[in-house]
Formats: structure tokens, sequence, C-alpha cells
């Protein structure tokens, strides 16, 4: 399996940083909509490394399709044709109160704003007539002067970050790969995820060949004690973020665990960091994350996801993962 990592770093040090982890045998980077722009530390890394780059993922509902359409072209040539675009729809108080944009049906403007993407990008690239009708976006203008003309490194990919089975079902359909999101468990990207992509690709008459499923793993890992203790403390109040947000309450769900999200989220409200990673138990941990050495981490992520993908995205929330331990997960997952 192919190891990406995340990109983590401010867009004027992110040249710097991307070296860094192509060194240490990373086969891409990502980066988050976080506290920096999604897209920009990506355009410094692809004129530093020549890797794959992934947005992982950009927030699409506040976005115009066109943009995104531009973004992942520039980044296409940018990065020599090693670009995917992952979109992700985000949850209802984000778009509303954080963008400001309008929230709906949030499953139906994320297969719009794909397709929508796709038709931009494949108008630039084939030389065909742009006339994309939809209900939420309307795209019928592209005078030759904003045409940027074909992608040397043909049309980049759009993958779909995905949770829900109605989410999943609609990246299957539409999208060219899914991004399963971090906070997930085994048993849960078995019985949820997979039979959801199945439905999915089966409404559109596709198959699995061809289309690109992402695991993501939240990593806790380390070789000594303080390394893994650092590394769980990290790991523990992500999983705990996560597991205060109703949205991901179904990862839960599956395990028996349903109970601990409303509690989880009034800590939240009430800003009780501490209470909250007591919540986390070991168990919990074990199940939602990977923890160990690198090499426990390589053998649990190829027992997670060996027979369904050929990369996976690690998160090393919290902590700075070494880079020789960087290495050495790269090394024993390849």
């Amino acid at each position: 399996m192919l190891l990406d990592v995340q990109l983590d770093a401010r867009p004027h040090a992110a040249a710097d940083r991307a070296r860094e982890l192509v060194g240490a045998g990373v086969a891409g980077l990502f980066t988050f909509e976080g506290p920096h722009d999604v897209f920009l530390p990506l355009a410094a890394a692809a004129g530093a490394v020549e890797t794959d780059l992934l947005t992982n993922v950009a927030i699409a509902i506040p976005r115009s399709p066109m943009h995104l359409a531009h973004s992942a072209y520039d980044l296409q040539l940018l990065s020599h044709g090693r670009f995917r675009l992952g979109l992700g729809s985000q949850v209802r108080p984000h778009i509303e109160h954080r963008y400001g944009a309008t929230w709906s049906r949030p499953a139906a403007r994320m297969r719009e704003t794909v397709l929508a993407v796709k038709a931009i990008l494949r108008s630039w690239q084939d030389g065909t007539l742009l006339d994309f009708r939809g209900e939420f976006t309307r795209h019928t203008l592209m005078p030759p002067a904003f045409v940027p003309g074909p992608n040397p490194y043909g049309v980049p990919p759009v993958l779909l970050g995905a949770l829900g089975p109605l989410m999943t079902r609609t990246a299957a359909e539409v999208a060219d790969g899914l991004l399963v999101m971090p906070f997930h468990s085994h048993r849960h990207f078995r019985e949820r995820t997979l039979p959801a992509v199945d439905a999915g690709l089966a409404a559109a008459g596709r198959s699995r060949d061809g289309f690109a499923i992402v695991p993501q793993a939240i990593v806790a890992m380390g070789r000594t004690g303080d390394e893994l203790a650092a590394a769980t403390t990290g790991v523990r109040g992500l999983l705990a973020f996560y597991g205060s947000t109703p949205a991901y309450r179904p990862v839960l769900e599956v395990e028996g665990w349903a109970h601990v999200q409303p509690e989880l989220n009034r800590l939240a409200k009430a800003g009780d960091r501490s209470a909250m990673l007591g919540l986390v138990t070991d168990e919990m941990l074990a199940t939602l994350a990977v923890r160990g050495t690198p090499e426990e981490c390589a053998a649990e992520i190829r027992r997670r996801f060996g027979d369904v993908a050929d990369r996976v995205c690690a998160y090393f929330p919290g902590y700075d993962a070494p880079l020789d331990q960087v290495r050495d997960l790269a090394r024993a997952l390849s």
C-alpha cells in the first residue's frame, strides 16, 4: 500500500515540509480544510517535489464548481498530472455559520457539484459545449477567452468524502473515488461503507474497477512509551472531537457506543476537554484508531484495508510523528 500523509504546514513553509515528507518515502501529500487555504500549500508543494497531491477535503458547498474546476486544472498542471480533487460537504453549522453559505440536501448538492466540475473540466479538455443545468447550479457560458484549453496531463480525478450511506452511494455513483472518513471502525467500514459503495456502483452500472477507495486512518505511532503516550493523547483528542459530532454517531452506534455521543457533545459545548478525553476508552482507541510501532500500525492498516485499497491516508493528530518513523511506516506498508 502507498502512504499519503497530511501536509499541515503553513503555505510559506509548505515546500520545505513537502521535501521532508517526500524524502521520508511518502507517496502523496494531502491538505484538509483547516486554518489555512486547502489549495495554496499544494501549489507550493507542486513546485518543490514530484509526488501525488490531494485535497482531503475541499469543502464544496460554499464554493462554485467553476472555482473548483479552475483550482483542479491548475494543480493538475503544476503537479504534472499528479493531482486529485477531493471534495466534502461539511456539516450544517459550519456551512451556515462559518462559511456563511446555504445548507440543504447535502448529498444531492454534492452529486451535482461533482457532475458540474466534471462537465466543466470535460468541456475544457474536449472542446465540447458547456451546458450544465442543475437544480443548484448552472454553467452554460464559457467564452473562448476563459477556456484554458486541454490539460496536457488529462482531467484530474474527482473524489468525494463520505461517511453515511447516502453520501457514500452518491460517491460511488458519480465520483472517481471515495475518501473514507477517518472516524470509522473496521466493522463500520465492512458493514456500512462497502455495501453502500456496491449499491451506488450498481445503480450507476459501474464496477469497482477504476473506482478508487481511499481509506483514512487516525494513527498513534511511537517506539517508546513516552512517544506512544504523547501520540495517544493527541489521538484521543481527535476521537473525542469527532465523537461529539452528531453526524458521526452511526460509527459509535455500530460498536454499541451510541450513548457516548450526546455526552461528548454536552462536554464539548461546556469546553471540558479533559472529561471528553476520559470518555474515550482504550477499547474505543483500539477500534477507531491504529496504535503501535510503525510496523504494528502498518500491519493493522493492511488488515483493515489491504484487500480493497492500494493506498491509505494517515493522520497523526496532535503530535509530530518523527520522520524516521514515517519512513518506517511507508516501508512497512509497501
